[in-house]
């Protein structure tokens, strides 16, 4: 996640995902925090520290007008690390976020927690920790010892959030593990530390650890899914424009996992832009069928050019910031699918 990525992310987040978008009344809502904190730790009794929690209304429980109509349960939880939100070099202070940061928590609520933690909602309570995540430079410094700490310290975070979890809210329900980017470099230490060889793997229905490689032998037992109704296992994919193969996944000496979201299998057959059931980009309340077709091809999966209003002056080749969004619609079915198998098995 180098310099150039990051001046990509921000080209396409400025197109696909508006948090401040006029069109939907969710996103211009002012949420009131509460830190209580002494010591500048997350206190995870308080749902201020929590960006999406069942216990209170958050943009995670919104729902894309065309599916207002839809059956909605909670019978399984879904534990949703978000990606980076903290990337501005003129609020870049330390090289981790404060937990009370004002700015970053809205930011974060009306982006990622809306346009992204939503598509897990239909079937499912949502639990969104905050946490102090790490600044978007420690993916592209050359101080990798400095980048491992800050990582590191989020990560203590994260694990503090879900062992709270885990103690107060889970009671033995089914989960689901869903991440983007940064949050799935947590997600997957998560997963190889209370899921996989654990007894908690029995109620694993599945994860989503998307935006990020996930190196074959990264874990020993835990396997990728490999079909749609597979449950206790995981999927994972990067996306990026057909043909198009950014110099960082070149210089990769490892082969990771990719899942295709249409057709959720993980070998090369392309799946056309037919199967794409829906889009949710910068209008929250709009679902864009058939936006494009994907395929593995090596670590990535390529997608053809986007199809979407406005479209033809969309020229970014690296499509990071809506590996959910892109495939919104069915990312929700096959949650609902594997939830349903899950139940009967």
């Amino acid at each position: 996640m180098n310099r150039r990525f990051h001046i990509s992310f921000v080209s396409i987040f400025s197109i696909f995902v508006s948090f401040s978008c006029s069109t939907n009344k969710i996103a211009t809502t002012k949420i009131q925090y509460n830190f209580k904190s002494a010591d500048g730790k997350p206190d995870y009794s308080n749902l201020d520290y929590w960006a999406a929690h069942p216990w209170k209304w958050d943009p995670s429980d919104s729902v894309p007008a065309p599916l207002i109509h839809e059956k909605r349960d909670s019978v399984v939880d879904v534990f949703f690390l978000h990606p980076t939100i903290y990337t501005e070099e003129k609020r870049f202070e330390k090289i981790n976020v404060a937990i009370d940061d004002a700015y970053n928590n809205e930011k974060t609520d009306f982006s990622t927690i809306l346009y992204q933690a939503s598509a897990f909602n239909q079937l499912a309570r949502v639990f969104a920790p905050r946490f102090r995540e790490a600044h978007l430079s420690v993916f592209s410094m050359q101080d990798k010892v400095l980048a491992k700490q800050a990582l590191d310290f989020a990560y203590e975070d994260v694990k503090a959030s879900f062992e709270y979890y885990l103690k107060y809210y889970n009671n033995g329900r089914p989960i689901i593990i869903a991440s983007h980017s940064q949050g799935t470099t947590h997600a997957l230490r998560l997963l190889k530390e209370y899921f996989e060889n654990k007894p908690l793997h029995q109620q694993l229905v599945t994860a989503y650890v998307i935006g990020m490689p996930i190196p074959e032998n990264y874990f020993s037992v835990l396997q990728p899914c490999i079909g749609p109704l597979q449950t206790g296992c995981f999927n994972g994919w990067r996306t990026f424009r057909k043909g198009y193969t950014p110099e960082f996944v070149q210089k990769e000496k490892f082969t990771s996992w990719v899942t295709n979201p249409l057709t959720w299998k993980i070998d090369n057959q392309p799946a056309d832009r037919s199967l794409n059931e829906g889009s949710i980009l910068y209008n929250f309340n709009k679902s864009f069928p058939e936006t494009a077709g994907a395929q593995v091809n090596s670590n990535m999966l390529w997608v053809d050019k986007p199809k979407f209003p406005g479209g033809l002056l969309f020229t970014a080749n690296n499509y990071h910031v809506a590996d959910i969004n892109l495939f919104y619609i069915n990312i929700r079915n096959n949650v609902a699918d594997r939830v349903q198998q899950f139940l009967i098995q």
